[in-house]
């Protein structure tokens, strides 16, 4: 195990809702929840003001509501999400080689791989810029922890929340650790938690006190020995650059059973395309096409189908789906469906040539008569997520505040400007177009790799002028 506080470990404060706070000046410092808002929804993220009521991400929506009735309730923008996290990472790749992402606002950097940290000190001027960029480049903050392993950092960045920087020095990991809950370490969630708890153990210091031999007999050997030597702070992990994608895809959950066969197929031919947008964003075909069912009795089936070779054609992923529907008895209803692609290869161009040709090897396709008129599908009324990007043609930019009965209601305002005024609009207005979001701070030029020095944080002036929250580099607790 290194001695060094070297490992870094970076996590966003409330990342989603944070970036539609920043987006939004008439919610800045209010309570915001972002996440799936029909009946079936859960919280994605809680700004620290809805925290305060209770409010927690996997908390079904209903609950929410009932605990902060008045705070602003937006449906995710993953990715305008993904376009800040892709800068954020851009800052983590310039102080190592070895950022291991584990979701879009979390990572682990290990400082000295890339000569960024070779100490205490070193390691603390580090992280006090990479929160000071992170601010620039982005408008949000980030909490880190700082420490001589994965774990370690990881509690430090929670001790730190929000927007502070806990390092943990070596020879003090002990202490810290003995007094905290058991469900602290990594691989305790609650079924274990509970299990420890029945046997008289809440704390870390309790786990160690157990001794290894009683962690095995309840535990299991494995995962004895593991939680063993956490509560020791013996944490051997590496940090791992990137790991391979090993599938890509998308569901969504619905707020009423869909019992319609032909709904059914329809949403997942949505949901095909969806999946196809992002296995070419990643630049990625694949082979494998899954279909996932969960039918009104919360059963859940998967059926795949493999394919000669990998493609990313979005006909013949729609086919191998609706093939794959075929199979699967829906009339009592469904809740879920998801569409995925698995056995990834990087995308090139004579993997839709293979395709094609396989398919053509078979004989021609069948042809089919055109549709009458009258089948054709009528257009369906267009939806407004709340919280998404909205532009009209006379009022400029703004977000949908909520819609329903034919009419959608919208503020407009920007990212640098005062709180805007709201107006309401009927659903089909040909002037109110969807938008693409807005940057939360201007253009600025790549970052190059951190010049550590001794200086001062940033002073507070170089914020945004909407922020406020703690500058300083100690830990501060959350509400």
């Amino acid at each position: 195990m290194r001695t060094a506080p070297t490992i870094l470990h970076l996590d966003m404060d409330a990342f989603f809702a944070s970036a539609e706070q920043a987006s939004k000046p008439s919610l800045r410092g209010k309570a915001v929840v972002v996440g799936g808002l029909g009946p079936r929804g859960v919280v994605a993220t809680a700004s620290y003001e809805a925290r305060v009521f209770g409010v927690h991400s996997a908390m079904p929506m209903a609950q929410a509501r009932r605990l902060a009735p008045n705070a602003a309730y937006l449906v995710p923008r993953f990715a305008f999400y993904r376009s800040i996290s892709e800068r954020v990472m851009g800052l983590l790749r310039a102080l190592s080689p070895l950022v291991e992402p584990l979701s879009l606002d979390e990572a682990f950097v290990d400082l000295e791989a890339g000569g960024a940290a070779w100490d205490a000190e070193s390691a603390r001027l580090a992280g006090t810029k990479l929160r000071a960029d992170i601010r620039a480049v982005t408008g949000l903050t980030g909490s880190v922890g700082l420490a001589a392993a994965k774990m370690l950092a990881k509690i430090g960045s929670e001790q730190a929340k929000p927007d502070g920087l806990v390092l943990i020095e070596p020879g003090t990991e002990r202490a810290l650790l003995g007094p905290l809950s058991v469900r602290t370490l990594p691989g305790v969630g609650p079924a274990t938690g509970d299990h420890l708890r029945r046997a008289g153990i809440h704390t870390v210091e309790e786990i160690a006190e157990a001794g290894e031999d009683e962690l095995v007999r309840l535990l299991g050997k494995a995962h004895g020995h593991a939680l063993y030597a956490m509560a020791l702070a013996h944490d051997e992990r590496p940090v791992v650059a990137e790991r391979e994608t090993k599938s890509v895809s998308v569901e969504d959950t619905y707020d009423v059973d869909i019992h319609d066969r032909v709904r059914v197929a329809l949403e997942v031919q949505r949901l095909a395309d969806r999946c196809v947008r992002r296995l070419r964003g990643a630049g990625l075909s694949g082979r494998t096409i899954v279909l996932k069912v969960r039918r009104y009795d919360f059963s859940t089936l998967t059926r795949s189908e493999t394919l000669r070779g990998p493609t990313d054609d979005p006909a013949v992923i729609r086919e191998a789906a609706a093939r794959l529907l075929y199979s699967v008895d829906t009339t009592g209803g469904v809740r879920l469906l998801g569409v995925g692609v698995s056995g990834l290869a990087d995308y090139t161009q004579e993997d839709l040539f293979a395709q094609a040709a396989g398919a053509q090897a078979e004989g021609p396709a069948e042809e089919r008569p055109e549709e009458p008129a009258e089948r054709q599908p009528t257009p369906t009324e267009r939806r407004w997520p709340a919280g998404h990007d909205v532009r009209h043609a006379e009022y400029g930019h703004g977000w949908v505040q909520g819609s329903g009965l034919g009419r959608v209601t919208v503020r407009f305002e920007t990212p640098d400007s005062a709180p805007g005024r709201v107006r309401t609009f009927l659903m089909d207005d040909p002037d109110l177009e969807p938008a693409e979001p807005l940057p939360l701070v201007p253009s600025v030029p790549p970052v190059p790799p951190a010049q550590l020095s001794s200086g001062p944080e940033p002073e507070p002036a170089s914020l945004p002028k909407w922020w406020s929250g703690t500058v300083g580099g100690g830990a501060t607790s959350r509400p």
